[in-house]
């Protein structure tokens, strides 16, 4: 069995599973080109490729990079005889390799559907053709791949795979120093996000500190690598915000920690959310960019929505700016009205259990290592 992940999450998200496969069937061979958590899963790791994940459209050096690797796969396909592949997630990077793998009689499961649903819903022949199954991992997922004839399975998202330890987040975050309010400054993970939220958050909280001076801000990121980033843009932009502080890790803590969170669009929110905090989304793009998106967007985005609690609700339960294309202004307004507005944040938070509960019951490792033991024949 080979799995291929090219981002962190990636790497995150094939883990659950692999470690779920290796304890039901320890004798099944599992090779991947990915991250360390999968070797520590219990695959065997031919390649690292999770390390530099890319969002959007990849530049020349990143497409030329894949080619190498899918021609070192290739060999590797012609050598190996494989009963699957589990592509994770980045269908760009995956669509490749999953088309050798079936030119040579293996199965395909998709792990994370390619989010056909938001944009280039074109592709959806292309996956028709090229896997045995997708493994969805939002509510509404399922019912969409079927009705187009794509095999499909709800199984629940990897961040619902184990429940939150509020005890020992509680213990740990009370030793904390807080603000009034406390907020979790959110800006994503990859370089290129950071770039782009990061000084909106700035804007934000200083705009928020002029009114609220005990305001105190922590910024969870996922390596400590991370901070010097984070510093650099902030000197750039008049230096470090006052009462701002950094946890490496930890993002669970950062989110016990909060009373509320300003955090870009993306997989995080349904972590805020899983902890019922109120927030504020956004994702910035270039102002350059505000008259093609008002003329084209709505022909290129197939969705009513950006922010992932509201694409599974399909209503607006978090106020999200996406595309965002002005200054930390809004996202201030949007944490006054939840500290401020009465019954704002209350309503938030209703909505947000609403959300969560349509997890219940889904373990994302034992049903996707179900599922796939499924089409390979194990079960």
């Amino acid at each position: 069995m080979l799995f291929t992940a090219f981002e962190p999450s990636g790497d995150d998200h094939a883990s659950i599973v692999i470690k779920e496969l290796r304890a039901r069937n320890p004798y099944l061979p599992i090779y991947a080109w990915g991250g360390p958590k999968m070797a520590r899963a219990g695959a065997t790791l031919i390649e690292r490729t999770t390390d530099d994940g890319v969002m959007g459209v990849p530049g020349i050096r990143k497409i030329i990079e894949h080619v190498r690797i899918n021609r070192r796969i290739e060999e590797w396909l012609d050598k190996t005889r494989i009963a699957a592949h589990v592509p994770v997630d980045s269908p760009d990077a995956n669509f490749p390799i999953c088309r050798m793998v079936k030119a040579r009689g293996g199965r395909v499961v998709h792990m994370v559907a390619p989010q056909l649903w938001a944009w280039r819903e074109g592709r959806i022949n292309k996956l028709r053709a090229l896997t045995d199954l997708v493994l969805c991992v939002l509510p509404f997922e399922e019912s969409w791949f079927l009705s187009r004839k794509v095999p499909a399975r709800f199984i629940g998202h990897p961040l619902f795979n184990a429940p939150v330890d509020t005890t020992a987040l509680a213990r740990l975050v009370g030793a904390w120093p807080r603000g009034s309010p406390s907020v979790a400054l959110m800006p994503g993970s990859r370089p290129g996000e950071i770039e782009r939220c990061w000084p909106l958050l700035i804007d934000a909280y200083k705009r928020l500190r002029q009114d609220f001076p005990q305001a105190m801000g922590v910024v969870p990121v996922v390596h400590e690598m991370v901070q010097d980033q984070l510093h650099r843009i902030a000197n750039e932009l008049g230096g470090w915000p006052e009462n701002v502080y950094v946890v490496s890790g930890n993002t669970d803590a950062a989110i016990a920690w909060c009373d509320f969170a300003l955090v870009a669009s993306g997989t995080v929110t349904l972590q805020v959310a899983r902890q019922i905090k109120p927030m504020v989304t956004f994702y910035p793009a270039s102002p350059a960019l505000r008259v093609p998106y008002g003329l084209f967007g709505r022909w290129v985005f197939k969705t009513a929505y950006f922010t992932l609690p509201n694409l599974i609700a399909n209503r607006a339960v978090v106020p999200e700016l996406a595309p965002h294309f002005g200054d930390g202004h809004a996202l201030t307004v949007g944490a006054y009205r939840l500290m401020r507005q009465p019954g704002y944040a209350d309503a938030q938070c209703a909505g947000l259990r609403e959300i969560i509960g349509k997890f219940d019951g889904k373990a994302c490792g034992p049903l996707a290592a179900e599922s796939i033991e499924q089409v390979i024949g194990l079960r």
